[in-house]
């Protein structure tokens, strides 16, 4: 088992680039299956939900290969309709191979996705989507589902991400034309749309509430990069915000992260935004402020994804913030492990009361999901001393070697074998 050995104190300085967001390659990597020629996609991080993915996909019958960044997908040979449930429980998107199976073989069986434990998240949403398009669904040990997905009106009763690119990418395959209402906006769809149109489809709507798809063409190989992941890039600058200092990162589109600049202006840093770039920079002798109320949001509001390292860098500041989790019931697993570190946190239901304090200090803390990982690797960075943090099995999920990123911002981290 590996662990990280983060030892606080040192500002960090310097530029990165940000790797390709783990939101937008996996539907990118299911949409594959649409394809009748070879994929090329660059800028893909190396993640193990990636590698998840990629192992579904050789299931199924396709071609993989991987050299460094770049993935290579042949789905001339794919033809199977079923997803083991060892395979379905490694990653909780998994379930963006529902609306790709059925539009290209007429079925798809399926068990139900693992992944973070962040409180029920419902996959009805993509099966009433994939009702709406004309396919059977069965529920029985199980997702069965069968039937040519026709166009059709499909009407989401919340603005579900996954929900809308299942039936995108279904709506892809079928014939006639689908209209979304009431989908999500988040920009990782708006890369969907322009990956499968790359390749010849016809979506329209991204980033608005209405989606128009015109199915039944025929999709091409062809070659495409993978947008950088504004996640990543969020806790790197939580990361920053909580050690001070000052570090620019580009590959990352800054609106992407309005939300996320504007929290850290308002406590006091330094914030650039450029097309080319994003900066943002804390004198270490001055400490963050407290914001307004912070309330997650689907996109274009506050992101749920950066809740968790943006509380871990406002722990140490001065006054309280008020944070509101909408999206997800147990999206605070990883205050306790920050109270460890010396947080003054309150939680009730979504509600959590974050009293600053003057400073964290190291502890020996364990990530229980994704995000409270990159959390506790900003807490430990702006504290005194050094932390040890363990299950990086979560982290390896959506940073592809979140020590390095950070060793090269000038941060004192390690990771070594327990």
């Amino acid at each position: 088992m590996s662990v990280m050995y983060l030892r606080g104190g040192a500002p960090l300085e310097g530029e990165l680039a940000v790797h390709g967001a783990k939101n937008s390659v996996l539907p990118i990597l299911s949409a594959c299956l649409l394809a009748r020629g070879p994929v090329t996609l660059t800028n893909c991080p190396r993640l193990t939900d990636v590698a998840a993915a990629l192992n579904i996909l050789r299931h199924l019958g396709c071609q993989v290969e991987q050299e460094g960044h770049t993935i290579v997908v042949d789905p001339a040979g794919a033809s199977g309709s079923t997803i083991s449930e060892e395979q379905m429980r490694s990653m909780r998107s998994s379930i963006i191979f529902l609306g790709p199976l059925l539009a290209r073989t007429g079925e798809a069986h399926l068990t139900y996705p693992g992944g973070c434990e962040l409180g029920p998240r419902p996959i009805d949403l993509h099966l009433s989507a994939i009702r709406a398009m004309g396919c059977e669904v069965r529920e029985d040990r199980g997702i069965h589902c069968q039937g040519r997905p026709r166009g059709g009106d499909v009407q989401l009763s919340l603005p579900s991400v996954g929900a809308t690119e299942n039936a995108i990418l279904c709506a892809v395959g079928a014939q006639g034309i689908t209209t979304i209402t009431n989908a999500a906006r988040e920009p990782e769809i708006g890369d969907l749309q322009s990956f499968l149109n790359c390749l010849g489809a016809k979506v329209r709507g991204a980033g608005s509430s209405t989606i128009t798809v015109e199915g039944g063409r025929t999709l091409s190989g062809g070659e495409y990069a993978v947008m950088g992941d504004r996640i990543v890039a969020a806790t790197l600058l939580s990361a920053t915000a909580a050690a001070g200092g000052r570090v620019r990162l580009s590959g990352v589109d800054w609106r992407h992260l309005a939300t996320v600049l504007s929290v850290f202006h308002q406590a006091g840093c330094r914030v650039e935004s450029r097309m080319e770039y994003v900066e943002l920079g804390r004198d270490p002798e001055t400490p963050l402020k407290c914001v307004p109320t912070i309330r997650t949001a689907p996109y274009p509001g506050f992101p749920t994804d950066a809740q968790a390292p943006v509380m871990a860098a406002l722990a140490a500041s001065q006054g309280c913030t008020l944070f509101v989790e909408t999206m997800f019931d147990s999206r605070y697993r990883h205050v306790p492990e920050l109270i460890r570190m010396g947080a003054d946190i309150t939680t009730e239901g979504r509600v959590a009361l974050v009293r600053g304090v003057e400073r964290l200090h190291g502890a020996r803390v364990e990530a229980s999901d994704l995000r409270g990982g990159g959390a506790l690797a900003v807490a430990a960075l702006g504290a005194e001393g050094t932390t040890v943090l363990s299950g990086l099995n979560h982290i390896d999920r959506g940073y592809e070697g979140l020590e390095e990123m950070l060793h090269m911002l000038g941060a004192r981290v390690e990771r070594r074998e327990a």
